[in-house]
């Protein structure tokens, strides 16, 4: 960097090292300058004085570094690679760390202000939390072996019949015909051998017998839960992608019949090989061609599976060795005392939490972009910083973008169309949602009572309430509410619910 004297001002340039003999040599102004300034160097505040803002800033920017840095930052800052100061560019602390340069130049707030704590990096923070949350559960963990001992069990998840639950194995592979039969229909309209109405009504048909027939499965067959729970989520991926698929093929259709169509080059046709890439990539949105990455990164796709293993067997540890004897140990949380149903409820929620974490992590983080990168999927925003959500609809847009997406494509925009207020289309994306996830718990359980229903549904006043709290006190206020509400109280209570149903259950048919 280069110091330049012009219009009696000393301004800092980028090209080399500091030209010291020009601040050495230089005349005094006068003798007004209280004594402060020296005959061999003139204070670059008292020649900005008279200087434009914009070159007095520079001044101040060059002097507060100088002042309130250490001595290698002057030499990287200042110094630089050119001549004229001592040591190669260097600047001479002599001339620099004057007692008169004032070290306090503009307002400033501290790091962790309420107006300046977002706008920090707080890296050390969070590695602070992670090694606390491991020395803390390290010690739990400790505690607990020494208390209980290993209660690892795999009955819960594969039962003495396990090796029985073929049937539901087969249906797993029989759900592919389902897509076939979508494909068929589709390539039936393209040949103009049936009419627009039979096709949405054999789409309809095709799409209702793929979710029918899995549940008549599980509910047939005594499997054990986990292999009820893959069959439903499956189910339900399926049927997302099918209505998808024939809602996406209608709406190209109508484009390109249309005569005054937006986009000419819309054109309908018909490919099972888009259709079979579209079953396995990790979207619910059906496009005849998605944004693909260049080549697949074995190497990585070695390590996120390795990532995969380990936080699926910690999330198994926790729920065997935590969450199991927690909820055997419990009452019923709706017929008994209120306070040890709410000391139930609070020390299940930690627990609950981490699992909670890990299945997020290991389903939307590393399974989804494992199976991008195999399939070079390109578009791998499977999820936002929902962990920021200002209110519970701003979680439900962040947390789960497949879904999202498709909610969005095809229920919330389609009824605005058909001049269906906001407000009832939130209320029927959100019954659509609901129903999945009480089919994906109840059925699996054998147990309908609702639980899982009325807690998806029970996030449509949240919403409007979080709202209402985000414009009126701020952002923080919905978010510790949205924490509260979904992952201190709600999840665990679910927990609680089903757990002591299905124990009801199982005593009544004994």
């Amino acid at each position: 960097m280069e110091i330049l004297d012009s219009g009696g001002v000393t301004t800092l340039t980028e090209n080399g090292g500091a030209d010291l003999d020009t601040l050495r040599h230089r005349k005094p102004r006068s003798d007004s300058s209280n004594g402060l300034v020296s005959d061999s160097v003139t204070s670059p505040s008292d020649d900005a004085a008279g200087a434009p803002s914009e070159v007095r800033d520079r001044v101040d920017h060059a002097q507060g570094t100088a002042n309130l840095t250490g001595d290698n930052e002057i030499r990287e800052s200042v110094g630089g690679g050119g001549g004229g100061g001592e040591a190669g560019g260097n600047v001479d602390v002599r001339y620099t760390y004057r007692p008169s340069v004032p070290a306090h130049r503009r307002v400033r707030e501290s790091p962790l202000s309420s107006d300046a704590i977002f706008k920090q990096s707080h890296a050390g923070l969070f590695n602070l939390c992670v090694v606390v949350l491991v020395a803390v559960n390290s010690r739990l963990i400790i505690e607990n072996l020494m208390k209980y001992g290993w209660l690892i069990r795999t009955d819960f998840w594969f039962s003495s019949t396990s090796l029985r639950d073929w049937p539901l194995f087969m249906c797993c592979l029989s759900l592919s015909v389902f897509p076939l039969a979508a494909f068929t229909v589709e390539k039936l309209v393209l040949r103009n051998c049936i009419s627009e109405p039979v096709a949405i009504f054999l789409h309809v048909i095709i799409t209702m017998t793929e979710v029918f027939y899995p549940v008549y499965v599980t509910l047939r067959c005594d499997s054990a839960f986990l292999s009820g729970v893959t069959l439903m989520l499956l189910t339900c991926i399926v049927w997302l992608k099918l209505v998808s698929y024939a809602h996406t093929n209608y709406d190209i259709r109508t484009l390109a019949n249309s005569a005054d169509k937006a986009n000419p080059e819309v054109s309908y046709y018909v490919s099972l090989k888009s259709l079979a890439y579209f079953m396995l990539a990790p979207t619910l949105c059906y496009q005849p061609s998605y944004p693909r990455s260049p080549c697949i990164r074995k190497g990585w796709v070695a390590r996120q599976f390795a990532k995969l293993v380990i936080f699926t067997g910690f999330m198994g540890f926790i729920i065997e060795q935590y969450i199991n004897p927690i909820v055997r140990n419990s009452k019923h949380p709706l017929k008994g005392d209120l306070l040890y149903g709410i000391e139930r409820v609070l020390k299940l929620s930690v627990p609950n939490l981490y699992v909670w974490l890990c299945m997020f992590y290991c389903f939307f983080h590393l399974w989804l972009n494992i199976l991008a990168e195999l399939l070079c999927f390109g578009d791998r925003e499977f999820y936002k910083d929902w962990w920021n959500a200002k209110s519970v609809g701003d979680y439900w847009r962040m947390w789960n973008m497949p879904v999202h997406k498709w909610m969005v494509r095809h229920v919330y925009f389609p009824c605005l169309r058909r001049n269906i207020p906001k407000v009832p289309a939130i209320i029927f994306a959100f019954l659509v949602s609901a129903v999945f996830h009480e089919l994906c718990i109840a059925v699996p359980c054998r147990l309908f009572k609702l639980w899982a229903f009325l807690g998806i549904m029970f996030q449509v006043p949240l919403v409007f309430i979080t709202n209402y709290l985000q414009e009126r006190f701020g952002s923080m206020v919905g978010n510790m509410i949205f924490w509260f509400t979904f992952c201190i109280f709600g999840q665990p209570m679910c927990v609680l619910l089903y757990y002591h149903d299905l124990m009801n259950r199982k005593g009544t048919m004994s």
